[in-house]
């Protein structure tokens, strides 16, 4: 039964969080909310030990698709950067400010840049792309991450200071704009590259968040080095590039772990 602890001990996670998040705030949308998450997470780890094939693939659409569709369509909420901006400038703790805290900054802490590989909606669209396995080597271009963070918060700042008014609303259009440009430079950019996750690694602005605090996550791929054959098939079907062979915290790549799981389906000795 040990190896059905970890989906246990994820679910409890985002439990304690949905109870909290209710209580301190008295909405019980934040119940259930986590409690959808947590379940979605649980269920996929669950199938993932049982060896399903696509665990990673079902709980990227049950997540994914509800913080699209339920919360942005529908409830008209920004769940991009840009939300976060609006709701840190407004003082209120509530939606994307939420969401960041738990899932972009303090949640990393535990487990890394698992976000990126379960819940993201955009990479849930490009894993779907033919090039799951890197072709090229990686381009020098991860600066470009840090202009984009940059560019939504000088937008959403001269909201404020230009004093706009319904800036609500602009939030919900530059969610649907947002999204669209996502996709499509996501897609492209997976194509020009031979890399369906180049736009995670060159241009997505949230990894200013993640990354930093990933270096010191507790859920981390290991390597058993008695196992290893050192035969690299860890280090090529890794899609961020990842050497998981080196347990060390500088590790190259190391931060861009997204927990896929890839290297240990695919490890011939189970070394990982």
């Amino acid at each position: 039964m040990k190896k059905y602890l970890m989906p246990v001990i994820m679910l409890a996670i985002f439990e304690a969080v949905a109870i909290t998040l209710w209580l301190t705030k008295n909405n019980i949308f934040y119940l259930f909310n986590f409690s959808y998450i947590g379940v979605s997470i649980s269920l996929g780890v669950f199938l993932f030990i049982k060896k399903y094939k696509y665990a990673r693939r079902l709980v990227q659409l049950l997540v994914g698709l509800y913080m699209l569709i339920y919360l942005g369509l529908i409830c008209g909420e920004n769940m991009q950067i840009e939300g976060f901006w609006y709701y840190l400038f407004t003082g209120v703790f509530e939606a994307a400010t939420i969401h960041y805290a738990v899932a972009k900054i303090f949640g990393p802490l535990i487990f890394g840049r698992g976000w990126c590989g379960y819940a993201c909606w955009t990479a849930m669209v490009l894993d779907f792309l033919p090039y799951k396995q890197p072709q090229g080597e990686r381009k020098k271009i991860g600066w470009i991450r840090y202009v984009m963070f940059a560019i939504s918060l000088v937008f959403v700042s001269a909201l404020f200071l230009a004093h706009v008014g319904n800036i609500e609303r602009i939030m919900f259009w530059a969610f649907i704009i947002g999204n669209i440009a996502y996709y499509g430079i996501g897609i492209a950019l997976a194509f020009i590259f031979k890399d369906n996750r180049a736009f995670c690694k060159y241009i997505c602005p949230i990894t200013v968040f993640l990354k930093p605090m990933s270096y010191f996550a507790l859920v981390r791929i290991k390597c058993d080095k008695e196992k290893c054959i050192s035969c690299g098939k860890c280090k090529r079907v890794c899609p961020m590039d990842v050497d998981v062979t080196d347990n060390s915290r500088k590790r190259k790549n190391g931060t861009e772990c997204i927990l896929c799981m890839e290297c240990v389906r695919n490890c011939p000795k189970d070394a990982l």
